[in-house]
């Protein structure tokens, strides 16, 4: 989507809003394609004392499976970005977008920004326990029946104490 801002270039205080839709349930993510609803990009360009000022909010439902207990569930996500926009650059600078004929393609740049913000790692919660890598009980709900393995440098000790459990 271009937003052309020619209009408020010249006019502090001015204001553009914009909302749309993005498709992005073609991106993949390990194998996985998590971003199934459309992420709805809503913000504005402002002219604030002669420098425009592009925020934007980008939200969706991500269907999304926790890294330790590989359980489905749904994780909203929310992105904020804020650049600030200019027709020409007198030195180079990652905190200034550059216009193109007077206009800013916001889709590019909303899909750009929402996939690098992706989490690397997904949790159903912060205390999950994940599943057991023996038994593959899932901890959140019960408890590991696996027999412990006892390191063979420590098996005396451990004869030990079954000797003493066991009188």
């Amino acid at each position: 989507m271009l937003l052309d801002v020619r209009k408020i270039i010249n006019a502090p205080g001015e204001r553009i809003d914009f909302q749309f839709e993005l498709d992005l349930s073609d991106v993949d993510f390990g194998g996985r394609r998590p971003i199934q609803s459309p992420v709805v990009v809503t913000g504005d360009v402002r002219n604030v004392a002669g420098m425009l000022l592009l925020t934007f909010e980008a939200s969706t439902v991500l269907k999304s499976v926790c890294d330790r207990c590989l359980k489905p569930f749904d994780q909203p996500k929310t992105v904020r970005y804020e650049t600030m926009l200019a027709e020409e650059l007198e030195e180079d600078s990652d905190d200034i977008l550059l216009l193109e004929d007077g206009a800013v393609d916001l889709g590019d740049l909303a899909r750009t920004v929402f996939i690098l913000e992706m989490d690397t790692k997904t949790l159903c919660s912060e205390d999950c326990k994940g599943i057991c890598p023996g038994c593959g009980v899932d901890l959140n709900q019960g408890t590991c029946t696996c027999k412990k393995e006892v390191d063979p440098r420590l098996a005396v000790l451990a004869k030990l104490l079954d000797k003493d459990h066991g009188e």
